[in-house]
């Protein structure tokens, strides 16, 4: 009986001792993040966004080198591009009101931001690129980022701004009874 309890007592510790060492050397990581936000400024807005492009950009990006073999990455890259009104431009000179009549002076639509959306981009592929590929990576969605802007710069995104525009204030002129609505912009 005694040889017994002594082999449980030592199986017992013997399991109580693995258990510890594996959890002491096991990968399972604790993350301890501390925060202090601070509010850095706080601006009054007056950008009506009234149109979102989504684009996508399929980007082969190569790091092209003399001694080592070429690196390249391929992403897809989301991106968002939104058009809009600065209201907070609109004067009382821009609005003019004769009886049942309005005419309203908009301040010229622009291009509120474009922006890159990390969480739908995909890294699909990156070769011969060993201890570069963050810098590749991040190279390449640099390039995106600027060819991106080019074409939003060239598409239609300002004009479908003005469409949107006067099809969002005509409906709301209307419904305050105004029945000659002239929409126009600077």
């Amino acid at each position: 009986m005694k040889k017994f309890l002594f082999t449980v007592i030592l199986i017992a510790i013997a399991g109580i001792a693995a258990w510890v060492i594996w959890k002491r050397f096991s990968n399972e990581n604790t993350v301890d993040s501390r925060h202090q936000i601070l509010v850095e400024r706080i601006e009054a807005m007056g950008k009506l966004e009234l149109v979102k492009y989504r684009l996508s950009d399929v980007v082969e990006h190569k790091n092209i080198s003399m001694y080592l073999p070429d690196a390249s990455v391929l992403l897809i890259v989301k991106a968002d591009a939104v058009g809009c009104v600065d209201l907070s431009r609109l004067t009382s000179d821009d609005v003019e009101v004769l009886e049942d009549s309005v005419t309203i002076r908009l301040p010229q639509p622009e291009i509120c931001y474009v922006r890159i959306d990390h969480d739908n981009s995909r890294v699909y592929d990156t070769k011969m690129a060993f201890f570069r590929e963050a810098q590749l990576v991040d190279a390449a969605y640099k390039a995106a980022e600027v060819q991106i802007r080019k074409e939003v710069k060239q598409s239609d995104i300002l004009e479908q701004t003005k469409a949107n525009a006067t099809n969002v204030f005509r409906p709301l002129l209307e419904g305050l009874g105004y029945k000659k609505i002239n929409l126009s912009f600077e």
